[in-house]
């Protein structure tokens, strides 16, 4: 087992813009080798008859949810230094891994979604809403978008309404229209990181690139918020794991005997935390 290196301080920033838009994107997040590491898994993940967590929606949408158990390649995104400092500093250190997504968006017609009947725009953790009330709903997750296929104007990244984290009804759009007044879409690259958290409105954009795009998402929320995907309990027992990416991966709150121990399952990152 390593063990990481103190965490570099979130950059000010980007905390700002985050805090301001609902959004930010870290430039530089991967290298261009991993990234291509990252694609050579999804698309043999995606060329696979694998059903356990798979997730296939609308216009011929695929994917995966729960991916770092299905291939190891996925692990160095889990605890990415950088991109973890931020959301740590973001949310707390009291975290973990709510889902890893993999979401291919086929290119071209037809289209059925991103029509004015349904435009696709939403929050995430649409439950919460439904529960505490539009104007009540707090931030309690942050998700990590990395788009592995080449990143063109045409290849339908997810566009964001930027200030939406804030807003106390669903925004506006008109009649006739797909997006709202003032939605844009990142200007990024492929080695970027899109930081959205749960309140953000967003959807995907309309890809006519010719080739899937393909996006990896990973979430990190409270720890006392469930997990959308399957435990990761075969993959949390390998020894090569740091404590780090177990408690993203669902550390409990244990002493090694099996009792009860309050809050240890956030003791990595909160000691992690403490160095910086």
């Amino acid at each position: 087992m390593s063990t990481p290196l103190p965490p570099v301080a979130p950059d000010a920033g980007i905390l700002n813009v985050f805090e301001r838009d609902g959004y930010a994107v870290v430039r530089n997040a991967i290298t261009p080798e991993l990234r291509d590491q990252l694609l050579t898994a999804a698309k043999t993940l995606l060329a696979t008859n694998i059903t356990q967590g798979r997730d296939r929606g609308g216009d011929g949408k695929d994917g995966f949810r729960g991916c770092l158990s299905l291939d190891s390649a996925f692990l160095p995104l889990l605890a990415n230094p950088a991109v973890l400092p931020t959301v740590v500093q973001l949310l707390s250190p009291n975290i973990h891994l709510l889902s890893a997504h993999i979401i291919a968006l086929p290119s071209g017609p037809p289209r059925t979604i991103r029509v004015p009947g349904r435009h696709g725009w939403h929050r995430d953790m649409f439950g919460v809403t439904a529960d505490l009330g539009f104007p009540h709903t707090p931030r309690m997750a942050i998700k990590a978008a990395y788009y592995l296929t080449p990143v063109t104007p045409d290849c339908g990244l997810t566009m964001f309404l930027p200030g939406s984290h804030c807003l106390t009804e669903e925004p506006l759009i008109p009649d006739g229209a797909i997006d709202p007044p003032g939605a844009i879409t990142p200007g990024i690259t492929g080695t970027d990181a899109v930081l959205f958290e749960n309140r953000t409105w967003h959807t995907g954009g309309i890809n006519l690139s010719g080739r899937p795009r393909i996006a990896l998402m990973l979430q990190y929320g409270y720890r006392w918020l469930h997990p959308v995907d399957d435990p990761a309990t075969d993959l949390r027992k390998d020894p090569a794991l740091t404590l780090i990416q177990q408690q993203l991966l669902g550390l409990p709150d244990r002493h090694p005997d099996g009792s009860l121990a309050k809050g240890s399952g956030a003791a990595p990152i909160r000691s992690w935390w403490r160095t910086r």
